[in-house]
């Protein structure tokens, strides 16, 4: 009888593989490295920040006489630099100053500059002494730093470089909203993300641009002008293959999804669907899980031809009529072209036919050509009755 008590002791007995309290245990640690970094340059910003209003308040003090700002950047550089390293050069208070010239609109209130009131004016209205400011500047460090400024300081400093006030809000929202690193950051605006999705919009797609980033409700969301494969690598070659492109993508597939855009999941190479003992075959098929969609690609090296339009429309309808599900939205075709003739494409398809062509460059494109083109098709819309 004892026996078998001891026995049904032991079998309720529940043990924990140590390998799930590893798991647990290092995601927690994860988790916290991962938040203390991101407070850490949320920190590093906002001081930056701060470094930049005291900057140019000091400036305004002594805006009398000339050159006084280089003079005093030049001087707190040296003794900042000899106490607190090369993180305090000249040239990195001078991207603080402008940091906070560009974002003072972020802490309304926060500062004189911020609410147009003179130094005289708002000296008048901040505590005396250096304990009270030293507690105005703690209660400031101790906000919500997250919900003011969303990236790290070397991504600001990059952003700093964008004149424009609507694309350098939309590469902030976007880089806060994906994750980007700095290089992928670069490698966005290089590739002139903004001008080539605002190519594909209204004038007022182009204000949202730059409020929400780019919000994908609709099929013309998801679209560029012209599409960057640059990082293919096929530039370099005399001559390639409609083959030796796809290949190269399906290579390059997670570089590909980035170009592509939001919500893009990869399904198929060389789909193949039969009618009538007739065998056809879509290069690439993807899914985007925004819209709820197929979308078809076929790549195409030479000139767009009326043929190619019709090829895409059969495989659109294919996918509609045998594929998708009643609940899933229609399927959108892009074709990938070297060359389009947007004469053909108009005269081809009815008006609201989800079908695409966008051109494609394996090269990075020229920033000033994209914003010629940028402000002739904003002129262009404008002339529309």
């Amino acid at each position: 009888m004892a026996a078998n008590s001891k026995t049904i002791r032991k079998s309720r007995e529940v043990t924990i593989p140590i390998e799930t309290l590893l798991a647990d245990i290092r995601t927690l640690i994860l988790s916290a490295r991962g938040a203390a970094v991101r407070q850490v340059n949320a920190l590093q910003v906002f001081t930056s920040f701060e470094i930049g209003r005291q900057i140019v308040e000091h400036e305004q003090q002594g805006a009398t006489r000339a050159g006084y700002g280089k003079q005093v950047l030049k001087e707190l550089a040296e003794r900042l630099r000899a106490e607190f390293g090369r993180g305090f050069s000249r040239a990195n208070l001078e991207y603080m100053r402008k940091f906070f010239l560009t974002y003072r609109e972020r802490l309304p209130g926060k500062s004189q500059i911020a609410s147009g009131k003179s130094p005289r004016q708002a000296k008048s209205q901040r505590p005396s002494g250096k304990l009270a400011r030293k507690d105005q500047d703690m209660q400031g460090l101790q906000a919500p730093l997250d919900r003011i400024f969303f990236l790290g300081w070397s991504q600001y400093v990059m952003l700093l470089g964008i004149r424009d006030e609507q694309e350098r809000a939309f590469y902030e929202i976007e880089s806060a909203k994906n994750g980007w690193t700095l290089p992928e950051l670069k490698r966005q605006f290089n590739a002139g993300l903004y001008e080539r999705l605002a190519l594909s919009r209204d004038k007022k797609g182009i204000r949202k641009l730059s409020q929400e980033g780019q919000a994908v409700s609709n099929p013309h969301d998801l679209l560029k002008e012209p599409y960057i494969l640059e990082f293919l690598g096929l530039d370099e070659r005399a001559k390639y293959s409609e083959t030796d492109l796809e290949s190269a993508i399906i290579d390059k597939l997670e570089h590909f999804l980035l170009e592509l855009g939001k919500g893009f999941l990869f399904e198929a190479r060389q789909k193949r669907f039969t009618l009538d003992e007739d065998h056809f075959f879509v290069d690439l098929v993807f899914y985007n899980r925004l819209l709820r969609c197929y979308v078809l690609i076929d790549l195409k090296i030479g000139k767009l031809t009326h043929q190619d339009l019709g090829q895409m429309q059969m495989y659109v309808n294919y996918f509609d009529r045998h594929v998708k599900t009643a609940d899933e939205h229609s399927t959108i075709g892009i074709i990938l072209c070297k060359k389009k003739h947007e004469a053909l494409v108009e005269i081809t398809l009815p008006q609201d036919a989800n079908i695409h062509a966008r051109e494609y460059r394996l090269y990075l494109p020229s920033k000033k050509d994209l914003k010629r083109k940028l402000v002739e098709w904003i002129e262009e819309q404008e002339g529309k009755p």
